[in-house]
């Protein structure tokens, strides 16, 4: 179930990213994406150190919600309730950019943070056809994360 709700409620960013004529008013854009995790502070721990994400106030103030500044106007919230981590299919995951990858790997080395290649292979990355390097991870949820230096 919620490989499919993750699913759904990535469709919908992208069909309302697609949606422009439907609203005439204005385009919308990405506000947030929510996680359901397991473990809250593991969760955090990893987009905290791991990503460097900064961690911005939340309204809930009621231990189970955290979030993260993603950009200049998307946020992460990371929601404790799940009953168990579960596997999640790699197509379906959240995506950064860094201005420098080689210098981002280095940090996971340090933290000792398991990555590769979208075939597998450890510590290595693909090259997408228009030349952007990237390299994927998984966040304690098994959710899978991709860090890319796209320089749009």
């Amino acid at each position: 179930m919620k490989k499919t709700l993750f699913g759904s409620l990535l469709g919908l960013i992208v069909a309302l990213g697609n949606a422009g004529s439907v609203f005439a008013q204005s385009t919308p854009t990405v506000s947030h994406v929510a996680l359901y995790v397991f473990d809250l502070r593991k969760s955090v721990d990893f987009y905290g150190k791991v990503l460097e994400l900064q961690q911005i106030p939340e309204p809930f103030k009621d231990g189970r919600h955290v979030w993260f500044r993603m950009g200049p106007h998307s946020q992460l919230h990371i929601i404790q309730g799940a009953a168990k981590v579960e596997p999640h299919d790699k197509n379906m995951h959240l995506a950064f950019s860094v201005k420098d990858l080689k210098k981002f790997t280095a940090h996971l080395d340090q933290l000792a943070t398991v990555y590769g290649s979208w075939a597998g292979q450890a510590k290595e990355s693909t090259a997408r056809p228009d030349g952007v390097k990237q390299v994927y991870l998984q966040d304690p949820d098994n959710y899978w994360v991709e860090v890319n230096d796209d320089p749009f």
